[in-house]
């Protein structure tokens, strides 16, 4: 939307906010509807094409949401909190439905939808995602082989993986020796190979270890390398091990799973405050058991309205944009012989260098500086990554108002900063 549509929006969500405030006590403090009720009220895909903001305000958001999410009052907890089914019936079957939306936009198998066993959750970030699965496969194997065996848990890794993997690592008390980060190269375009994971779980298993965990990238945060995901999964599946998928540079904070028991089984907590029928009944899920932390916010809320607003085309059209414009600078380096792609473009994100005139050594200084002067100007922010020992600067596409006049303006200011520098080195 433009500046006009937003400010437009937004003195209606003002309007529509105060007036349920005017009208909160027409709605029971607690939610009357039974498990499921909202699954056979909404699509059960995104839409193509976006809906009106008011439709979803007046419709949807209105009829469906605000009746169904606790209240408070002077009687009860001053909180609308979706931990549990109960409290906020409405936030956690959106969610369910949302996270469906969205693992058919990505075709994931149907494993993954709610219907069956498995199910898609909101982390808060991509780093307690990975945190929550490696307790899950953890638990899953230990109660398997027993919880003396911990330290001989081992997780498979290439070193293009997100460091929170060895965050999560640390929290779940594997032992840092059994951490492989696995090395890759350009020859792979920096994807783990296959060969060595192999080889690697073998003399493992030959030692006395338990292989539990595998995580592969697509779109790896450095270079936005993607790793071999059907030759990894079958190594995964032959040696017992669960096989994660992250999403790093490409992805967002959601989480699927194939079988939800496992995390319900490593996170699950009961108080006696919490306990209610349809919990008791395993009627509905309650995405406390999900996650890290207890409490939890409304995400699903936002990500509903923004497919509804956007629609599935506009969604893959704003992607695809940011994609043409990174391959437009892709272009501009490659026209410049002072300039290299390091690695083959993927996605909206391009990692390029100034080649050093004389030798090597040179570079990574070279560059260091270029990417310090490039920034200065205050009107560019590049970042860099170091890739096969080689410091590389990263130019990445991801703001909703970027257009082709901005890419060419940052790829003006590299080429005049490289310029200055070379001829203060003398070349």
């Amino acid at each position: 939307m433009d500046a006009e549509q937003l400010r437009e929006y937004g003195h209606k969500m003002v309007d529509f906010i105060a007036d349920y405030y005017k009208t909160i006590e027409n709605f029971p403090v607690l939610s009357q509807v039974q498990p499921g009720y909202l699954r056979n009220l909404l699509p059960d895909s995104a839409p193509n094409q976006p809906d009106s903001f008011q439709q979803v305000l007046d419709g949807e958001v209105a009829q469906l949401i605000l009746g169904f999410i606790k209240l408070p009052n002077k009687n009860m907890e001053e909180e609308s909190n979706d931990k549990i089914w109960i409290t906020s019936p409405a936030a956690t079957e959106l969610e369910m439905i949302v996270l469906d939306w969205l693992a058919k936009m990505l075709k994931l198998p149907e494993d993954f939808l709610s219907a069956g066993q498995g199910g898609g959750v909101i982390q808060g970030t991509a780093s307690e995602a990975v945190l929550v699965v490696l307790l899950a496969a953890r638990d899953k194997v230990l109660r398997r082989v027993g919880k003396d065996a911990l330290e001989k848990l081992v997780v498979y890794a290439s070193d293009q993986t997100h460091s929170a993997l060895q965050k999560a690592c640390q929290i779940a008390g594997i032992h840092p020796e059994n951490c492989r980060v696995l090395n890759t190269n350009s020859s792979t375009n920096y994807a783990l190979s296959p060969k060595l994971l192999s080889e690697t779980i073998s003399h493992d298993r030959t030692t006395g270890l338990i292989p539990f965990f595998l995580c592969a990238t697509i779109g790896t945060t450095s270079s936005t390398a993607v790793d071999p995901l059907l030759s990894l999964g079958k190594i995964a599946k032959s040696n017992g091990m669960w096989f994660h998928i992250d999403a790093a540079y490409a992805g967002s904070a959601s989480l699927w799973v194939k079988d939800r028991s496992a995390l319900v089984q490593a996170l699950s907590t009961n108080p006696e405050f919490l306990k209610n029928k349809a919990s008791q009944a395993n009627m509905v899920v309650d995405y406390k058991d999900w996650q890290v932390p207890l409490g939890r916010r409304f995400r699903s809320l936002k990500l509903w309205m923004v497919l509804r607003l956007y629609g599935l085309e506009n969604l893959q059209c704003y992607i695809r944009n940011h994609i043409k414009l990174a391959k437009h600078f892709e272009n501009l380096v490659v026209q410049d012989p002072r300039f290299e792609v390091v690695t083959p473009r993927l996605f909206s994100l391009v990692c390029f260098r100034l080649l050093p005139p004389n030798d090597e050594d040179h570079g990574n200084k070279l560059n260091g500086e270029l990417l310090d002067a490039v920034n200065s100007t205050g009107n560019v922010f590049i970042s860099h990554t170091v890739l096969s020992g080689k410091y590389v600067l990263r130019f990445a596409v991801g703001a909703p108002l970027t257009e082709e006049k901005h890419v060419n303006a940052a790829w003006t200011v590299v080429q005049n900063k490289a310029t200055s520098l070379l001829l203060q080195n003398g070349n």
